[in-house]
């Protein structure tokens, strides 16, 4: 009898274990399913969206997840051309961080796509404050702190299908690298992310992005200056022909911009430069005539003839609810590039974050010395 109840512990002690082990092997083959279906139920959940992730793959013992092609559209767009399309995200947890006590994230992003297709988002929505909150359910899928976000491979896209032709405005080759996306690292900065990005425009162009960020607030502020040079202008035309009939037979494409958001209040300006440009009018022989002449004659009078390029600087400010931009003030800086001087290459750099703050502190106390 002693006999049959050792032989009974023994084999309930390897038996304890060999189940455990078993329900264990068992929890992690089907984890990833009960992930998987989680994400596909967040992206079924978005009002106004529709979204799947193809599969996803677990390392328990390194923290991470690797979601594979996860696309997004919307209920009711025209086209079947998904608005995200992010063919791999990795997210995995951050060790240094989780040694002092805190969780938070990294994200590796490979190849995801952004394509903003005119027609498609030009529907008409309710006005309820969750549809088309897109951002926060994708963010309900990382519900830890970021600290660092890479992308290798992106492309951003603007498509419009009833132009004729059609309009494909694109970045390609988007490398963009971003720390401290939810005020991880403790820090006085006040705008304390990074952004930093390089892509490849239309018509070959160089594209590069450099600013700070404060994404904790509800309205984030940044300070953020954009570049992008050396694009031909030909590669505008589908663009310009759509929206003020005219192309370009040669020409190259600066642009400039720089944007700065403190409590509410943006203060910004555009900077579009062609240098070395030559239009080409419609194609009725009359219309064309008439147009190359107008176009000419004041080609002639706001380019700047040692510089040989046309530009002009669009000031904008106002609250994130009504941007305004400035008419005479953008014909005027058409006139000082003609005849003064001719625009640097560059950003101008000469908005400061500060004064942003300062503007907005005083309208937010005029508006309630109003109110």
């Amino acid at each position: 009898m002693a006999k049959q109840r050792k032989r009974f512990y023994q084999r309930k002690r390897f038996l304890i274990p060999a189940i455990i082990i078993v329900l264990l092997i068992g929890f992690r083959l089907v984890l990833p399913y009960i992930v998987k279906n989680y994400v596909n139920k967040v992206l079924a959940d978005i009002p106004g969206y529709y979204g799947h992730v193809e599969d996803i793959d677990l390392s328990l013992i390194t923290g991470a997840y690797t979601i594979k092609q996860l696309y997004l559209n919307k209920v009711n767009a025209d086209t079947e051309i998904p608005f995200l399309d992010f063919e791999r995200t990795h997210i995995s947890i951050e060790w240094s961080a989780l040694f002092k006590g805190r969780i938070v994230s990294e994200i590796n992003m490979t190849r995801p796509s952004l394509i903003y297709v005119f027609e498609d988002q030009q529907t008409e929505t309710p006005e309820d404050p969750d549809f088309d909150d897109w951002t926060k359910a994708l963010t309900d899928l990382v519900p830890i702190d970021i600290n660092k976000l890479d992308i290798h491979g992106g492309k951003v896209a603007f498509v419009q299908l009833n132009a004729d032709p059609n309009i494909d405005l694109h970045l390609d080759n988007l490398e963009l690298y971003a720390t401290n996306l939810r005020n991880v690292v403790r820090t006085e900065a006040r705008l304390p992310s990074n952004l930093s990005a390089t892509a490849v425009s239309f018509g070959g162009g160089d594209l590069h992005l450099e600013g700070q960020m404060d994404l904790v607030k509800q309205i984030p502020d940044m300070d953020l200056a954009l570049s992008l040079e050396n694009a031909n202008a030909t590669a505008l035309n589908d663009f310009t022909d759509h929206y003020a009939g005219i192309d370009f037979d040669k020409g190259i494409f600066n642009f400039y911009t720089e944007v700065v958001i403190a409590d509410g209040y943006l203060q910004g300006s555009l900077k579009p430069i062609l240098k070395d440009a030559k239009f080409i009018g419609k194609d009725d022989a009359f219309l064309e005539t008439l147009w190359e002449g107008f176009v000419g004659f004041f080609k002639f009078i706001l380019k700047n003839h040692k510089e040989n390029t046309l530009a002009t600087k669009v000031p904008i400010e106002g609250d994130l609810k009504q941007v305004d931009t400035e008419t005479w003030t953008t014909v005027l800086n058409i006139f000082k590039n003609g005849w003064i001087e001719a625009f640097k290459n560059m950003v101008d750099d000469d908005i400061d974050f500060s004064d942003v703050q300062k503007t907005a502190k005083k309208k937010s106390k005029g508006e309630k010395d109003k109110g």
